[in-house]
């Protein structure tokens, strides 16, 4: 399993079936059906609710979503270069401002791949015009 570290969060990605080593085969394949069954229940929810939440996305939403994720970086990056240039240990509120840019950074790409995986699994219907 993957586990991304985002701001003192962990998401987990990439999660695949591993049987217990004590189950017996039977146990492990009617565990893989349940297991199933509740990744269609959320497929299922997000191709319903998605489209009714977001509506269409089209290139010019993504853009600015890009956009605004390329800026919290600029920032991010910005801040700590200036903190490097001042010849000292940077104060706790000086890392708790760094911190905060780079968490904003981190969640505007997050939400970037999280609409491009929508668009991709076909959850959000992508209109290049909208």
């Amino acid at each position: 399993m993957a586990v991304i570290k985002t701001n003192s969060v962990y998401r987990s990605g990439g999660d695949h079936f591993q049987p217990e080593a004590q189950l017996d085969a039977h146990e492990q394949r009617r565990l893989r059906g349940h297991l199933e069954q509740i990744d269609y229940a959320a497929y299922d929810a997000d191709m319903r609710l998605i489209p009714k939440v977001i509506g269409e996305v089209g290139l010019s939403k993504i853009q600015a979503l890009a956009t605004s994720a390329a800026r919290a970086r600029a920032e991010w990056v910005q801040i700590a270069l200036a903190l490097g240039e001042v010849g000292r240990s940077p104060t706790s509120e000086e890392l708790q401002h760094l911190a905060h840019r780079r968490a904003a950074f981190e969640e505007m790409r997050e939400a970037y791949e999280g609409v491009r995986r929508m668009v991709e699994r076909g959850y959000a219907v992508f209109n290049p015009a909208a």
